[in-house]
């Protein structure tokens, strides 16, 4: 059988993702601070790109009077001698102060205390590993393991490394589990308890925590074989430790939220609106690019010489002509400022449309309450706007609403629909509003099970599965009913 040649043509359709495109979608999943990061550095990177000023006469006026200030005047000269006619104390600044963390909070102890050089190193390298709650979460083993071989460490050293380490201030550090840690504690109040107390807490700590926490008074008796009044001193002890000792040091620092989006009541419906806070003020700058448009007109009026005459000329890649010639670079970087500032508009264009449509079908939130959040999903969405789910998707994650009732993130309003006995639905979010109201409520003595949640529940006309409640409950966070009663216990005993 013989092969043959031929040549067809074909028509198809393939959806092309274009640079700017690709620009838009990155910034549409972008956060308020992960787009202001990137607007930072394209203004950084791109000279023709520049942010808006609130007051541009200002800025006007400023520029006509530096070009009718002297060429060959010294700006330094000049900014020192404006900083001290108007008495600007800014570079006299003193340095502000710096929280101390705990691995320098231990290294200081270790400083004072008397030690030889080898020991010192593995002090130092054991605070190295501490978490911030001031638990040495590596075992030794493993920390053995990891050090060179000829430095001939042994198990011991860093055992003995530990003691040094567990004997500094805040007590409990250096710790291995949290039993270890209000063992290390319990030494302080060897003075100032009763034996038979400080025996009992160190006895709880070791060996009957877990029991502790299931709150079995009774269990707890006969394992100690002690009295009520002595278990009760024993906990209250026990209570009154610290189980991370290192959180005191901790630096880290709180996070904040820019909502993109104002929810506000306007002619008794309520509507969002973009946050101006949020929104990058970017324009093109327009002197720089008249000159570029000036230049090219010069450059295509006289006909360029030689070009056609040198045929056996080298073709340079169109890398090597942007660096060669200044123009098309400066060409680029005007297409590259005019592309973001049509990304980030459209970025929030979508977002705000988006919010709209939700906060359209969740009217009944924002007048009454969590209880009356209607079920919603990104299909609804996209199908009222024209829209893709995952543009939706897109536009709700890490995008925040300010709400008469608090900020929430534009997903928290979506929920999957719960059937009602009389036929509407309700959120899902709307059903763990009202778990959490049923627990809050319930007798601490008598906490109520998942099946008496959902009978419950069946009462005020929504009815799910048992399966349901504690799936919900799971979700906020809410212990079963049995680690809640025994919760209660050990607050009586307390």
């Amino acid at each position: 059988m013989q092969s043959r040649q031929s040549i067809e043509l074909r028509q198809h359709q393939q959806l092309a993702l274009t640079p700017q495109l690709q620009q838009s979608i990155r910034f549409l999943q972008f956060s308020a601070l992960e787009l202001d990061q990137e607007v930072a550095q394209a203004l950084l990177e791109n000279p023709l790109l520049e942010r808006e000023e609130e007051y541009d006469t200002d800025g006007a006026v400023t520029e006509a009077g530096a070009m009718q200030a002297p060429l060959d005047a010294d700006p330094m000269a000049a900014s020192a001698s404006r900083g001290q006619a108007s008495g600007d104390d800014d570079f006299a600044r003193p340095e502000a102060s710096q929280a101390t963390s705990l691995q320098q909070h231990l290294a200081d102890q270790l400083q004072l205390t008397r030690t030889t050089p080898r020991d010192h190193a593995l002090v130092l390298l054991l605070i190295e590993e501490l978490d911030e709650n001031g638990y040495l979460s590596t075992p030794l083993e493993e920390i053995a393991t990891i050090l060179p071989a000829e430095l001939m460490i042994e198990e011991d050293e860093l055992q003995a490394a530990l003691r040094l380490l567990q004997s500094f201030d805040p007590p409990g550090v250096g710790a291995t589990s949290l039993s270890d840690c209000l063992t290390l504690q319990l030494r302080q109040h060897q003075g100032d308890t009763p034996p038979e107390v400080l025996a009992c807490a160190r006895t709880l700590a070791r060996q009957h925590l877990g029991l502790l926490a299931t709150g079995n008074l009774a269990r707890l008796r006969q394992a100690l074989e002690c009295s009520q009044e002595t278990l009760r001193a024993a906990h209250q002890l026990l209570l009154r430790l610290n189980p991370k000792p290192g959180r005191g040091w901790a630096t880290s620092v709180a996070d904040y939220i820019n909502p993109e989006v104002i929810v506000r009541k306007v002619n008794k419906r309520w509507d969002a609106f973009l946050n101006p806070a949020v929104m990058p003020r970017l324009r093109v700058n327009t002197a720089y690019e008249q000159l570029i448009r000036q230049h090219a007109r010069r450059a295509a009026g006289p006909a360029q010489e030689g070009a056609a005459d040198d045929a056996g000329e080298e073709t340079r890649s169109p890398a090597r002509d942007e660096q060669d010639d200044p123009q098309a670079m400066l060409h680029k970087q005007a297409q590259q400022a005019h592309g973001l500032v049509k990304s980030v508009n459209q970025r929030f264009d979508t977002i705000l449309r988006v919010a709209r449509a939700v906060i359209r079908h969740q009217q009944a939130f924002f007048e009454s309450g969590v209880q009356a959040m209607r079920p919603l999903v990104l299909r609804d969405i996209a199908q009222e706007l024209d829209m893709h789910e995952s543009t939706v998707s897109r536009a709700t994650k890490q995008k925040y609403a300010q709400t008469p009732w608090g900020v929430f993130e534009l997903k928290y309003f979506f929920g999957t629909a719960l059937g009602t006995d009389d036929g509407d639905a309700t959120s899902a979010t709307a059903v763990r509003a009202l778990i959490q109201e049923l627990v809050a409520a319930e007798p601490s003595a008598k906490p109520l099970s998942d099946n008496q949640i959902a009978i419950k529940l069946a009462e005020q006309g929504v009815v799910i599965a048992r399966r349901t409640v504690a799936k919900y409950r799971e979700a906020a966070g809410i212990q079963p009913a049995s680690l809640r009663r025994a919760r209660a216990q050990l607050g009586r005993l307390a």
